[in-house]
């Protein structure tokens, strides 16, 4: 089988820098160590090790005419020590070898010609290790006549105190600083410079920020980077808490233990997942799911509920405590799930199972909970409190156009809240949650920025009423907060747009004459004086709660652009009747199937021309380093610029999860 950039790119990776096609990622060698080089764990997290040793049969790699080496060994020792065999340092016994083969391109040279690359591999994996004594280690992988593949390893340093009893770790998905910056000029109002209100995050005490790339790739996806965040390990693009071994296969791949795991293992704490994707999406699915593919989708519903199959008998997972989101349609009958009924089968679990915002208010607070509110995303926070005509558009979780009874982030946090604190006290534990602002991202991908940054807007309140409903319950004091983004989007703002002058030019030349920068761009017509806007001006007052803006459709609007786009066109106004689309496949041109301007846009603003290959029809994302902002006790943890491997030992550090790890905890459901 040939594996295309397009198919598994992210699976196969070559030594040099920069390649499209990869033999294996993180393997600069033939031989591959996973976990590799420069790889720190919590003392007692779990993980597999594998390893790999690889024979191309062709290319610039040959060796020895596709045969690889079957004398090979591993061994394993603190740094300047003894090193013993691996299976004899774990005390296991040797685990038996794998033989297969896979076939790559080496470069776009070899892909035009129809020259693939096959390998041939002998590999071995070890299951459920644990390290627990802090220091550093030295793996040395030995094969092919005296070639050696090297790793080393560090087990960070015990906690000295436990600061916090439970974690609330917010994540709004591609938010990136510019983007809180744009929110913040819509959400609230300045006079002569000064704002006369400002963000919740701004008044965090801790701040810092996050790189954000991949194991192998500068630019990352979510699943990769949410596995970072929550595990401590870089993975490589679509992987969830797996190392993406060369068999091109979803399971079986090496995975490591989240600090969510860790927290329900050591501590038998309550664990909550709340998203407005599809709650098989790769953020929430990297909390305490494990697969190469984040395509995984009726899986990742197995694993929520039941751990991860096969060899893991240290895993007393027993199912989430509750998951809020949308994606009905992975619960529903298919012949991908076997034509059963997730919903029912939660339910024979003993969860309550809800399909509404008032379903959700109802929920018993001392009991599990599942619910799902529409078929795919939930709607936008602009679409349920101010455009609110397109949820006739929102499909119900039964297939029902028309899902109004939607809850949006606030609803089903605090929701959340209650019942993990109801439960987390009724078992004298803590409890953890991941709240996901998933939309932002969505949005920006689609370049539709005023709903975007309604979702961003929305952010920022779910963690003011958050920081609110724990003082009220009296969690504050016990409750770290952090809240950061798992990547980027290349977005800024670079002055206004005149809307109504742009809408009278007759060609795309003096259309950017509406643009105003430096002194011309004006200040923020978003929060003006009611009795300033024009009489015919769609008013929003201050119900949807403090920090939106009075009006979404001023004349004067931000201009807005992106480092990485398809071709479209843009008027700066807000999109009022749906989602935006930017760009569309080519319907008459069959020789050139990408993407082109959106014919509906035709009568809107001026042409952009992309800069992203013809076959990208979104934007996607960016280098930049995201924002942490921190709340609670462990805050001064995240001050800093961090690399996003950190966040996961800073919390494990500041929940004391690296002590007693041997010890399974027992979990009462």
């Amino acid at each position: 089988m040939v594996y295309s950039a397009l198919l598994l790119g992210s699976l196969l990776a070559l030594p040099a820098f920069g390649q499209t096609f990869r033999r294996t990622a993180a393997c600069p060698d033939l031989g591959c160590v996973f976990p590799p080089d420069q790889t720190d764990f919590i003392a007692g997290q779990t993980f597999d090790l594998r390893i790999e040793v690889q024979a191309p049969v062709n290319g610039s790699e040959a060796y020895n005419n596709g045969t690889p080496d079957s004398n090979f060994s591993l061994k394993i020792g603190g740094q300047g020590g003894e090193l013993v065999d691996a299976a004899q340092f774990f005390g296991l016994s040797d685990p038996p070898v794998e033989k297969y083969n896979f076939t790559y391109y080496e470069d776009l040279f070899a892909e035009d010609a129809k020259a693939p690359t096959p390998v041939n591999v002998l590999a071995k994996s070890y299951r459920n290790l644990q390290l627990y004594n802090p220091g550093t280690y030295e793996v040395v992988l030995s094969y092919n006549n005296g070639q050696h593949t090297k790793a080393t390893w560090t087990v960070l340093p015990l906690a000295e105190t436990k600061k916090a009893k439970n974690v609330i770790f917010f994540v709004g998905d591609g938010m990136a600083g510019s983007m809180l910056s744009a929110a913040r000029l819509l959400g609230h109002k300045t006079i002569n410079g000064k704002y006369q209100s400002k963000l919740k995050l701004d008044e965090a005490p801790g701040y810092g920020s996050q790189m954000t790339h991949s194991l192998d790739s500068f630019i990352t996806d979510s699943a990769n980077s949410a596995s970072a965040l929550f595990s401590g390990k870089k993975m490589t693009v679509n992987g969830l808490n797996a190392y993406t071994d060369s068999t091109g296969k979803p399971f079986g791949d090496p995975k490591v233990e989240t600090i969510f795991e860790m927290f329900r293992r050591i501590e038998g704490g309550q664990i909550g997942i709340v998203s407005k994707a599809y709650i098989a999406d790769a953020t929430p699915a990297a909390v305490c799911t494990h697969t190469s593919q984040r395509s995984q989708y009726n899986t990742i519903i197995e694993q929520y509920l039941n751990g991860v199959s096969g060899n893991y008998s240290w895993y007393p997972w027993q199912g989430v405590d509750l998951l809020f989101g949308g994606g009905a349609e992975n619960f529903l009958p298919s012949n991908a799930n076997g034509n059963v009924s997730q919903f029912e089968r939660w339910s024979s679990y003993g969860y309550q199972v809800g399909y509404t915002k008032t379903e959700l208010e109802a929920f018993d607070n001392s009991q599990r909970a599942l619910a799902i509110f529409t078929q795919g995303n939930i709607s936008t926070w602009l679409d349920q409190n101010v455009y609110t005509d397109a949820l006739d558009l929102a499909v119900t979780p039964q297939g029902k156009r028309g899902a109004r009874d939607q809850p949006g982030l606030k609803d089903m946090t605090l929701k959340a809240i209650d019942i993990l604190h109801t439960r987390a006290k009724e078992r004298n534990t803590g409890f953890m949650l991941m709240s996901e602002a998933a939309l932002i991202d969505k949005e920006m991908h689609v370049l539709d920025i005023d709903r975007a940054l309604g979702e961003v807007l929305e952010l920022d309140d779910t963690v003011r009423a958050t920081l609110k409903h724990l003082e009220e319950i009296g969690e504050l004091e016990d409750t770290l907060i952090v809240v950061t983004a798992d990547h980027g989007h290349g977005f800024d703002v670079f002055g206004s747009a005149d809307t109504k002058y742009l809408k009278e030019q007759k060609t795309d030349r003096t259309k950017r004459n509406a643009i105003g920068t430096y002194q011309n761009s004006g200040l923020s017509a978003y929060q003006v004086p009611q009795n300033v806007l024009p009489t015919n001006q769609t008013i929003f007052k201050s119900e949807q709660g403090e920090g939106f803006p009075i009006t979404w459709d001023p004349r004067y609007t931000i201009a807005h652009g992106m480092s990485a786009f398809p071709n479209h066109r843009d008027d700066f106004e807000v999109n009022k009747d749906h989602e935006r689309l930017p760009a569309t496949k080519n319907q008459k041109n069959s020789s050139d199937s990408g993407y082109f301007f959106n014919p509906e846009d035709n009568q809107r603003g001026f042409e952009m021309t992309g800069n992203l290959g013809i076959n990208d029809g979104q934007g996607v994302h960016s280098l930049v380093d995201v924002p942490i902002y921190s709340f609670g006790p462990g805050h001064e943890l995240f001050r800093g610029i961090l690399n996003s491997p950190d966040l996961a030992f800073k919390i494990a550090q500041a929940l004391d999860l690296g002590k007693n790890s041997n010890v399974t905890s027992y979990y009462k459901k």
